[in-house]
């Protein structure tokens, strides 16, 4: 199966992604319980914040790239799906699988608190459902 990529989705993905995350962890939400729970200090992590967003944006990047394939994948074996439902079944089936799953092993053998996964993971499931429905419906 051949996948056409619209690029003009996939960076609307990026930003949106970039977004999502800006207001996340900002203070308005969970930027200091966030900070509490990963024992990181808010002002330590502004001075290396550069590296930071490059990761992140190129986290995105490749993330949106993958999930445009899937989003097509949904589409073609399940034709009747609107295009609605095929970004939010891709989103949260990929959100499960690969976030929730991984980032709970993880949370169980860390010790780490249970509300630092659903911070991180709700973070997730917003960016991946949001740009799954993007992805669906800018084909």
């Amino acid at each position: 199966m051949n996948v056409d990529l619209n690029w003009w989705a996939i960076i609307a993905a990026v930003a949106v992604n970039m977004i999502v995350g800006a207001i996340w962890y900002s203070p308005a939400l969970f930027a200091k319980e966030w900070s509490k729970l990963a024992g990181r200090k808010m002002e330590d992590m502004r001075k290396n914040a550069g590296p930071g967003y490059a990761i992140t944006a190129l986290g995105a990047l490749i993330q949106a790239y993958i999930l445009a394939h899937f989003v097509a994948y949904t589409a073609y074996f399940y034709p009747s799906y609107s295009n609605i439902r095929v970004g939010l079944t891709t989103g949260l089936f990929l959100w499960i699988a690969f976030v929730a799953v991984t980032q709970g092993v993880n949370t169980v053998f860390a010790g780490t608190r249970k509300k630092l996964w659903a911070i991180n993971t709700g973070y997730f499931l917003v960016v991946l459902l949001i740009n799954g429905i993007i992805l669906a419906s800018w084909r």
